[in-house]
């Protein structure tokens, strides 16, 4: 599919209304979900969330507010499409704003336009959310926009806001622009060319906050009817390859050989258990029917790699990369290990290896989920 990224750029795209958000709105609740990568993470505490969650506390003082920031540093929306159930769908999340379109950008354009649109779908399967989404800016977007052009990750993600009818804010573009004119130094907005500071992350808030306004300011209430229709007008898939039908394999299914041990995880929220060791050696065994498999890890430079096979092939290694700003743990990182297999069951055997590799400094295999791509 060609994607066509010259069109006149524009910061807000209306696409429907927010069904959803009026209601609840009326009904004196809502709860926002929040989801992407480190520039929309909680933990800074300054991010753009903060003001649009405080603009929606100001402007509707007579409505419960809630706030579910599920967004993680250094992640994508390949991991997105398993964690959307437990962090946003099961948490009542009525709008969700997703910003992938930074950290899929060095991903190739067949295997995140999969992710995304499996994310999307899920979110979008029960007719009672409403999906925005919103578009930050990294280094590699500066020389299309400054030639007035859409960067191909974006591009992308507006291939699929045509699709499903979801209204986007490019508040990259809006801060952009406000350097521009002069109103915004560069060092105020991003001082590494990615993250932006409190200056910068009020001028992303800022251009949420105007499409709120333009969506909302004279909302009326939608019928529970209304809502089931939207539910039932979920198109058909861009990408029969999408991610939206994931599952997991319970810890309890795995076979495992060696000094194994599941635990409660204490050092990052977004795991609830981990099947953990620290044997070279040690094996796992699982079977799963699906398509493909991901693992997910607690990973960082102490982490150690493994080899594994599907169905009694041939022997692979795991080389993940340790990046300078990778700590020796916390990092809730996914490694994708299948994803077009022929249908049906599969079985595959794992077992943990050192690496040997100067920026693998540990032994930690620790495991927060096996997800399954069905």
């Amino acid at each position: 599919m060609k994607l066509e990224t010259t069109s006149k750029p524009e910061i807000v795209r209306v696409r429907g209304d927010l069904t959803n958000t009026k209601r609840r709105l009326a009904e004196g609740g809502l709860t926002v979900g929040f989801i992407g990568g480190s520039i929309t993470d909680g933990r800074p505490g300054h991010n753009w969330p903060e003001p649009v969650a405080r603009w929606l506390v100001a402007q509707y003082p007579n409505a419960r507010i809630s706030v579910e920031n599920a967004g993680i540093g250094a992640t994508g929306s390949d991991l997105a499409a398993f964690r959307a159930k437990r962090d946003l769908i099961d948490r009542g999340c009525d709008l969700v704003f997703v910003e992938f379109a930074v950290n899929d950008n060095s991903v190739a354009t067949e295997r995140r336009q999969k992710t995304r649109e499996g994310l999307l779908r899920q979110l979008l399967a029960s007719g009672t959310t409403d999906v925005v989404l919103v578009y930050t800016y990294c280094r590699e977007m500066y020389e299309p926009m400054t030639e007035g052009r859409m960067p191909p990750s974006i591009a992308e993600f507006e291939t699929l806001a045509e699709h499903y009818g979801l209204s986007s804010v490019w508040m990259g573009l809006h801060a952009f622009n406000e350097v521009k004119a002069g109103l915004l130094r560069w060092e105020e907005w991003l001082p590494d060319n990615l993250h932006p500071t409190e200056r910068g992350s009020y001028s992303y808030g800022e251009s949420v906050i105007g499409y709120l306004q333009l969506a909302i300011a004279h909302m009326q209430a939608e019928t529970a009817s209304k809502v089931a229709e939207a539910a039932a007008r979920l198109p058909e898939p861009l990408d029969p390859g999408h991610w939206q039908q994931v599952s997991f394999v319970p810890f309890e299914e795995i076979r495992t050989e060696g000094p194994w041990m599941i635990k409660r995880w204490v050092t990052l929220e977004w795991i609830d258990r981990a099947l953990s060791t620290s044997a070279i050696g040690a094996k796992l065994a699982f079977s799963f029917e699906g398509r493909g498999f991901a693992l997910a890890f607690d990973f960082g430079k102490l982490s150690a790699e493994c080899r594994y096979r599907i169905d009694g092939g041939e022997w692979q290694e795991t080389s993940r990369v340790r990046h300078d700003w990778c700590g020796p743990a916390g990092w809730l990182k996914l490694e994708t290990l299948a994803d077009d297999l022929p249908e049906g069951r599969h079985e595959v055997e794992l077992e943990v290896i050192h690496g040997n590799k100067p920026d693998c400094g540990g032994t930690r295999f620790d495991l927060a989920f096996i997800g399954v791509i069905e």
